[in-house]
């Protein structure tokens, strides 16, 4: 096996295990402990993993892109992830959606139009695209707003969340794995965290490129999510992984 092939091998062993050994991969692979320490240094030296003692963990960047950056990558992806989420919007007569901050999410929005639901969301850039559906009623959750997502968090956002009761909510995310479902900012992580816990249903909308990622708290256990949409690049190894804890993947 090329240097290379063994790399791609460890990289998708990482992301799929969340942690890994020197000794298990240099048993795995059949060649010297050092051998391994090389590919591991060479993987993180290009961002792909992150060292440790002993071994190595996937890579984490706590630097949060702001909302016009996320607005304006992979696109077309969100757009196919979002007309796949709308098959799950509820039925009925005035259900409640609660939308999730995002780009994704907001890629949601144009399919929330005449199907007489009411939309709960801390996202302003949310609300303000389904205002001007002009069919959907809107209710907007208290707090602080993040400047980085425009959404609404803190201890008010979380207290109103706890005393409502959505059909269904559809959350964001910037990592996932077998760490769970993740996010770097705390207080943003609380609010989804008390998504979670309020709706009924928990779908998580999000690109493969989270897929690997570990960021710094994780807001969602992979047992708590009943769906997730991404797109076609997610990873077999990933589909396996989610679909094992009881997550229905939908690859759009």
């Amino acid at each position: 096996m090329y240097a290379e092939e063994r790399q791609q091998e460890i990289l998708q062993t990482v992301e799929h295990e969340g942690r890994v050994s020197v000794s298990a991969l240099a048993q795995r692979f059949a060649v010297a402990t050092e051998t391994i320490r090389r590919d591991l240094d060479t993987l993180s030296s290009l961002g792909l993993l992150t060292r440790v003692h002993g071994g190595a963990i996937p890579s984490r960047s706590d630097e949060e892109p702001d909302l016009p950056t996320r607005l304006s990558t992979n696109t077309a992806a969100k757009r196919r992830i979002a007309l796949a989420a709308s098959a799950f919007l509820p039925s009925g007569t005035k259900p409640t959606v609660l939308v999730d901050a995002g780009s994704t999410t907001t890629e949601l929005v144009p399919h929330l139009a005449d199907r007489g639901l009411r939309i709960v969301t801390n996202a302003l850039p949310v609300a303000e695209a389904a205002l001007a559906l002009g069919t959907v009623d809107i209710e907007i959750l208290p707090g602080s707003v993040r400047g980085l997502t425009h959404a609404a968090v803190g201890v008010d956002t979380v207290r109103a969340l706890s005393r409502i009761h959505p059909d269904v909510a559809f959350i964001g995310c910037n990592g996932m794995g077998p760490d769970g479902i993740t996010t770097p900012d705390p207080d943003e992580a609380a609010t989804k965290s008390a998504m979670v816990r309020a709706a009924s249903r928990c779908i998580v909308v999000a690109d493969s490129s989270k897929a690997g990622q570990r960021q710094l708290v994780t807001f969602a256990e992979l047992g708590e999510i009943d769906v997730l949409v991404s797109d076609t690049s997610l990873s077999d190894a990933h589909v396996s992984l989610f679909e094992d804890n009881g997550i229905e993947v939908v690859r759009a």
